[in-house]
């Protein structure tokens, strides 16, 4: 096995000397086959860029790196789609475009922290809102999370590493880091597809949230994740949505599934850069977007 190794390392390092290469044929020729080497050549291509002095030849491995990080990505997404489409393990994946050298552990450390100060405040013995209550606390005033008005389209908003880190982000992404906490403490709380505004929804039992079948009736309340975890009534966001000029359809007030939050995410990000004005990063999301719609017959 250490030979093989060895031997594929002495072809991948081949494949970079030529990366300098003036004929533009070969260029492409050893582009293809480094990104078919996948992650195995960062490594070799990141020491190749620090040894390198010339910016065209450090660029031409930035692209290199890029691309088979982003496939990278593409292929863990669609893994993630034909799996158990965990809302923390897509978040993550959708991190992973901007941070490629995330790492899943360091992020369920992180959570798991959080988790364990909220556990020891917690007893059976509350009531949905007196949960509520406690968890809010804990995690706005303790913790110190909140909305960030500042720059709310800012893309670092939408990373959950990000977002952990600075204890700012959007109602999406400070409402999947709220509801993967409760979750882990059996707490019914579930996302809500809302126009708008993503928010939470308090529900009489615990759900498969693959296969959610819950109307609104058995929704005992909501959550506003990005306003201090503010609890709101079934007319409340009614009145939202008539704002919005928007009827009141079922979807808007039931719980949806981790795909549907992904999605929102992915979403959210191509808006970000669209205000940015970065095409590249648009392009790209776009195409990490066509991988969890469904395919047009």
């Amino acid at each position: 096995m250490i030979a093989d190794e060895v031997e594929k390392n002495k072809e991948i390092k081949a494949l970079i000397s030529l990366i300098d290469d003036p004929d533009e044929t070969v260029y492409t020729e050893v582009f293809d086959k480094l990104i078919k080497e996948g992650q195995n050549a960062i490594p070799l291509l990141e020491k190749a860029w620090e040894n390198s002095l010339q910016p065209e030849i450090q660029n031409r491995i930035e692209t290199i790196t890029h691309q088979i990080q982003f496939e990278s990505v593409c292929n863990d997404l669609e893994m993630w789609l034909n799996t158990e489409m965990d809302v923390l393990s897509g978040s993550l994946i959708v991190a992973r475009y901007q941070y490629p050298n995330l790492t899943e552990n360091e992020i369920r450390y992180e959570i798991n922290k959080l988790r364990k100060d909220i556990w020891i405040e917690l007893n059976d013995n509350l009531t949905a809102l007196e949960q509520i209550k406690v968890f809010n606390h804990i995690f706005y005033e303790v913790f110190g999370f909140k909305g960030d008005n500042t720059n709310y389209h800012s893309p670092q908003n939408s990373y959950i590493n990000i977002v952990l880190n600075s204890r700012k982000g959007n109602p999406l992404s400070l409402g999947i880091i709220y509801m993967i906490l409760s979750q882990s403490l059996e707490l019914p709380i579930y996302g809500v597809n809302l126009p708008e505004h993503f928010v939470l929804a308090y529900t009489a039992k615990s759900l498969d949230p693959d296969t959610l079948t819950i109307n609104d009736k058995n929704v005992l309340f909501y959550i506003n994740a990005f306003s201090g975890g503010a609890v709101l009534s079934y007319k409340e966001i009614e009145d939202f949505l008539r704002k919005l000029d928007l009827e009141p359809i079922p979807p808007y007030f039931n719980p949806c599934s981790n795909l549907d939050i992904i999605k929102r995410m992915i979403n959210n990000l191509i808006l970000s850069y669209e205000k940015n004005g970065e095409k590249s990063k648009v392009k790209e999301l776009k195409v990490l977007k066509s991988i969890i719609e469904p395919k047009k017959p």
